[in-house]
């Protein structure tokens, strides 16, 4: 005669019992990555913007090496397309990084801390990055 699943009624299947895996010294493996089910709209072409963003800081970085003012617009305009750049690509990845500090919070909640505090960094980095083009604007 077979067990029966009290709650369903049906057979009792020997996966429905299974032990959580451990390591070497007895603590639970935790998974390396959890699936994105909502990709972020920049997800083909964030790496594209960031380009963007890395020809834009040279720009300027080299204007005002060779003694450029900062007023100059050879330092202004890169300066403000980088920004925008670079807040479109920051915001983009606080928020794959909010996703995935979500979907890991009933994973493991270590990790989900982490990617929360570096959802912060990344707010604290945005907010930079306006004061920054602000500065530049005003300037």
């Amino acid at each position: 005669m077979t067990e029966h699943d009290p709650i369903g009624g049906g057979p009792a299947l020997d996966r429905q019992a299974r032990p959580v895996r451990v390591d070497v010294q007895g603590r639970p493996i935790v998974p390396s990555r959890v699936p994105e089910e909502r990709p972020t709209p920049l997800r083909d072409s964030f790496i594209y913007v960031s380009i963007g963003v890395l020809v834009c800081g040279v720009m300027a970085i080299v204007a005002l090496e060779l003694g450029t003012p900062f007023s100059s617009l050879w330092v202004r305009i890169p300066v403000l397309i980088g920004g925008v750049l670079l807040l479109i690509v920051t915001i983009d990845a606080i928020v794959r990084i909010a996703r995935s500090a979500r979907a890991w919070m009933p994973v493991h909640r270590a990790t989900a801390w982490f990617r929360v505090v570096w959802a912060a960094v990344l707010t604290a980095a945005a907010i930079a990055t306006v004061a920054v083009m602000v500065l530049v604007l005003v300037a």
